[in-house]
């Protein structure tokens, strides 16, 4: 059964999603109504996928997506909140989350989400019984995709789900473009502007994570999309 660690501090809805998820998903779902209580159950059990409402006492749902990232960067995060400003979706995917949802929202849509994410975090390790290849060479960089794992010498960087089949999108088209829509649409099944931006925030990540070897570059190209170069 999968885990669910939920933080909301509205004890209604809190109680009405745990109650939904675990009789219709079939998860087992622990409540936390405060950021702090969420931080500490994070730290004490193992949990499959959290849901973080961003406006809560004590500690809001950003700065703990942040901490959880820190403690595991490939677990999926999605963040609930009534703010609809493209600037916190941004903040949201920028600190690591995977996905975002606005209230009020209906609960059949969070569990299609929820099982969403699941399937796509559950999807590389089939990778390996396919002609698809889940590693690759990049210049100095060694990736493995099944293990979300970016290695440069002695230093590792565990990456996130959407980064990782972002950059494994880029291998396999290495030195050739990867349009934009064919990114969207493999990985968010949306090509809308939103997801766009989201994309955007992604790749500034990757760039960031391979700039250590001058020979790698991740390139616009305009009006097309993108290239991972490596000369």
């Amino acid at each position: 059964m999968k885990r669910i660690l939920l933080a909301e501090d509205d004890p209604n809805l809190g109680m009405l999603l745990q109650d939904y998820l675990q009789l219709k998903g079939k998860f087992e779902v622990v409540l936390c109504q405060d950021g702090e209580e969420a931080s500490r159950a994070f730290t004490r059990e193992h949990f499959d996928i959290c849901i973080f409402d961003v406006m809560m006492p004590k500690k809001d749902g950003f700065t703990l997506g942040k901490e959880i990232r820190s403690i595991n960067p490939g677990i999926p995060i999605i963040f609930a909140t009534a703010k609809a400003m493209i600037e916190d979706k941004a903040e949201a995917y920028n600190l690591g989350g995977d996905d975002y949802i606005t209230k009020p929202f209906r609960i059949e849509e969070l569990l299609l989400r929820i099982n969403a994410l699941l399937k796509r975090v559950a999807e590389p390790g089939k990778t390996e019984a396919s002609d698809i290849p889940s590693k690759f060479e990049i210049g100095n960089y060694k990736f493995d995709y099944t293990a979300q794992l970016i290695t440069h010498g002695e230093a590792q960087q565990k990456v996130s789900t959407k980064e990782a089949e972002l950059l494994r999108l880029l291998c396999l088209k290495k030195n050739e473009v990867l349009t934009r829509e064919e990114a969207l649409l493999s990985i968010w099944h949306d090509d809308n502007y939103f997801n766009g931006r989201s994309m955007d925030v992604f790749l500034s990540k990757l760039r960031k994570y391979l700039k250590e070897d001058p020979r790698v570059e991740i390139i616009n190209v305009h009006g097309k999309g993108y290239k991972l170069l490596v000369s």
